[in-house]
């Protein structure tokens, strides 16, 4: 019953139940005990309906959206709270005087809120910029620092706040019989948001020297001519975030160690926001009027990780040579898409990419596809060098379930619920990394993944406490992580102010953090413990280097850990025969393959508990350098090399244009 109801009020926790029905049943209560009237019963519903409201606001922020989509917004819910304050009043004869006061007040108060929002939009409106860098210096071009936070950030909750001092000293002198208490703090939540108002308007005159956009491009523009980036990261998609943004941080590694000079082109605002530390340079520019003048013109080669519409604004640069990389080598049909005859080449990890796109007939020639391996895998350790913990460690990362019903490859839906259940019953630990767009179209997938998340913390009720005590640490580092990567809570204007060339200093800092990180994570998790992995950290490749064995869909997961050389699992949820499955999919050449009824478990669970009895071994290791290519020379070598080769060939190109006779 109380999981169905959550599911109807979609809240993540039993927690959040409790505060949505208290905030209910405040609200009900509120006009009630108002008519009745009961003064202790509506000031205890009053109370609990603003503590709840704060508390979901952190809890539970999806649900209190869903009541702004009903015109229960933040600011209903205040008006609501006064209208029935001064219905109490009325009901206790309250002094009609004290009543039109009250009324004025609450009203007063609300036509000030909505001066400052007018006044809030007109700062931030201004301070919207058509580019914002990181990496490069911007200092010279006089942007004024934005407001102060208390001012600027989360401002309605805050006014709306100001209404206590008024509803308290109602309540009290309701209570008391005192009517100095009402007209008291009716004056202090006037004056308060006079004061909040009359500090923002003296705000807004400085934004009245912020730069014109002409001469924001401009100085970007001279920051690109000292710098002569020669390679370009180009990255859109349609709804930035979190989710998404790993498509372009896990190349990030890769460009610091280019030959060539490096620049990140990114199109969305929210981009930045969930970008990882790096010291190239990086430019935000939402508008392709804007992107064109640019000074690009060094750029010989351009990197696309995915396939967007708005790819077409910078693949309309001729002088370029245009490379698709993608996000991950699978087989899935996105990774040999059509769409990729566009681009001047397809660069693969090794020749199973090659043999995918030369299976979509009269789509990409044989001369386009350049293999170059994996560079991102290099973190990743070798079987050999694994040391198996007392339990066997099992990795299920499903992925998610695609834009339609024709490309959805995820186990979460038909069979992600057994197959934990059957792994818990193992007694082995687990590993739960979800694919970051996992329920993001499919309801069945969200609340699969739900369920498994309930699975897991409830089995794992008795882990050791450990995990606690590293919490504080752990979050410690995870501030100073953000803070080196440069990403901040501030606007367009507050980051582009703050851009600055990196020094060398931060990046052994980082990287020393993030491994003390990691350590931190995995020694402070019981042996027994179970692990539901969220976040950005621990990495993909650190659960690889902890899993004794991987269970997965179809995906470019597989391929990667295909790196590894450990036993992994191919989840056949259509029961298709064991030769047509491995037929159509290359990945599955190495795999055990696991049935929709998870039968075949407990021998594949022998592969690990009994090393010697893992006959798939062999076809790993003869899968791992056709999926990914040769170990030496090494993936960075290769990729480096293929971007030299294709700047040089962009050069040469554009120098016989310069030369050519006209016609």
């Amino acid at each position: 019953m109380i999981r169905r109801l959550r599911a109807v009020l979609r809240v993540p926790g039993k927690t959040e139940l409790l505060l949505v029905v208290l905030f209910g049943t405040g609200f009900a209560a509120l006009p009630v005990l108002a008519l009745l009237p009961s003064l202790w019963g509506f000031t205890v519903a009053w109370a609990v309906t603003y503590l709840a409201d704060e508390v979901l606001h952190a809890k539970a922020p999806g649900f209190v959206r869903r009541l702004a989509t009903l015109q229960l917004s933040r600011t209903m819910r205040f008006a609501v709270r006064s209208v029935m304050l001064l219905a109490l009043a009325d009901r206790m004869d309250a002094p009609d005087a004290l009543l039109i006061v009250g009324l004025a007040v609450f009203s007063a108060h609300f036509l000030l809120v909505m001066l400052y929002s007018a006044v809030h939009h007109a700062i931030r409106r201004r301070r919207i910029l058509p580019v914002v860098v990181r990496n490069l210096d911007m200092s010279g071009i006089g942007i004024p620092e934005r407001p102060p936070a208390y001012l600027y950030r989360r401002f309605l909750r805050k006014l709306l706040h100001l209404d206590l001092p008024a509803h308290a000293g109602l309540l009290t002198a309701l209570a008391t019989g005192t009517w100095y208490w009402a007209y008291a703090g009716c004056a202090l939540t006037i004056g308060a948001t006079l004061v909040a108002l009359a500090a923002l308007l003296g705000q807004f005159r400085s934004v009245r020297r912020m730069p014109r956009k002409d001469a924001v491009i401009a100085e970007v523009n001279r920051q690109l001519v000292g710098y002569r980036p020669e390679v370009a990261l180009y990255f859109s998609f349609a709804a930035v975030s979190r989710d998404f943004m790993y498509q372009v941080n896990m190349w990030i590694e890769t460009l610091e160690r280019l030959d060539r000079r490096p620049v990140i082109v990114l199109r969305e605002r929210a981009s930045f926001r969930y970008l990882g530390r790096t010291r190239v340079p990086v430019i935000c520019v939402p508008k392709a009027d804007d992107l064109a003048e640019l000074e690009l013109s060094g750029v010989r080669v351009v990197l696309y990780p995915g396939n967007a519409g708005k790819n077409v604004h910078m693949l309309r640069v001729a002088e370029a040579k245009h490379v698709f990389i993608g996000h991950g080598d699978s087989d899935k049909l996105a990774s040999s898409n059509r769409v990729s005859k566009v681009y001047d080449e397809i660069w693969v990890a090794g020749k199973a990419g090659r043999d995918r796109y030369q299976r979509v007939r009269h789509a990409i020639s044989d001369e386009a596809i350049v293999e170059v391996g994996r560079p991102q895998l290099a973190p990743v350790r070798l079987h050999a060098d694994h040391v198996p913990g007392p339990a066997p460690v099992v990795l299920y990362a499903p992925t998610w379930e695609g834009w339609s019903d024709d490309d959805c490859h995820t186990s979460l839906i038909p069979m992600g619920v057994p197959l934990i259940e059957k792994l818990l019953a193992e007694r082995v630990r687990i590993i739960y990394k979800p694919h970051p767009l996992t329920g993001k179209r499919s309801p069945e997938a969200a609340t699969a993944d739900r369920t498994i998340r309930e699975l897991l913390r409830a089995d794992d009720e008795k882990a050791d406490r450990a995990a606690e005590r590293a919490r504080p640490r752990l979050q410690e580092i995870q501030a100073r992580l953000d803070e080196l990567s440069g990403r901040h809570e501030g606007d367009d204007a507050q980051q582009l102010r703050d851009a600055r060339v990196p020094d060398g200093a931060g990046a052994a800092e980082w990287q020393e953090l993030r491994d003390e990180w990691h350590r931190l994570f995995w020694e402070s998790r019981s042996a027994a413990g179970h692990q539901v992995i969220l976040g950005q950290l621990p990495t993909l490749y650190e659960c690889f280097n902890q899993a004794d064995l991987l269970v997965s869909d179809v995906s470019s997961v597989v391929a990667d850990f295909v790196a590894s050389l450990k036993p992994y699992v191919l989840t056949n949820a259509q029961d298709l025969p064991d030769e047509e499955f491995r037929a159509a999919y290359t990945t599955a050449g190495g795999a055990y393959l696991l049935d929709r009824d998870c039968t075949r478990l407990p021998e594949i669970l022998r592969s690990v508990r009994e090393p010697l009895h893992d006959p798939m071994a062999s076809q790993r290791r003869e899968l791992k350098e056709y999926v990914l290519g040769p170990d030496h020379p090494t993936s960075m070598e290769r990729f480096n090399t293929a971007v030299n080769d294709l700047a040089d060939k962009a050069l040469a190109e554009r120098a016989e244009d310069l030369v050519a006779p006209v016609a």
